[in-house]
């Protein structure tokens, strides 16, 4: 029931109902504050939870979903997306998702950020992001995840 959670996570499972997602969001007794925390907390690899972060594509925000056994190499994932690829200042993803640091959804966020997924999240049958809170996550799949937040697929080593 979805009037029990915070709102942010609240209105993160309306956005996955509305495209055709089971909207069930889990809500953990205590926040997870890194990806190896997370993957404990559900039970499954580290590989398999996706870490929503947002960079700077030259000047513009976009949202980088991310396996959590990686960090995005700025260089060859910035030349691939065709600019240069720099870490967004705390305050604007925060503001352009909405969401507080930790717990950023793929997606139900205030602008509409372009999305790029991280091709090694394919070999994970399961997926598992945060839900707009730091103590909420959802569970999802990677043609799923392509399809409800409209990202396109990008190798970020």
């Amino acid at each position: 029931m979805t009037s029990l959670l915070h709102p942010n996570a609240s209105h993160v499972a309306e956005t996955l109902i509305s495209r055709g997602h089971h909207g069930v969001i889990v809500t953990q007794p205590e926040a997870t504050h890194t990806a190896a925390e997370a993957a404990a907390a559900v039970g499954v690899e580290v590989g398999a939870i996706t870490k929503s972060l947002v960079f700077l594509l030259d000047d513009d925000p976009v949202l980088l979903l991310v396996s959590g056994a990686h960090q995005v190499n700025l260089k060859a994932t910035g030349e691939r997306l065709e600019g240069k690829l720099t870490r967004a200042p705390l305050e604007m993803a925060k503001s352009a998702t909405g969401q507080p640091i930790g717990g950023v959804a793929p997606l139900g966020h205030p602008t509409n950020l372009p999305t790029y997924i991280d091709t090694a999240l394919e070999q994970y049958p399961e997926l598992w992001a945060a839900a707009g809170h730091p103590n909420t996550v959802f569970r999802t799949t990677y043609s799923e995840l392509l399809r409800i937040t409209a990202g396109l697929a990008v190798d970020m080593d």
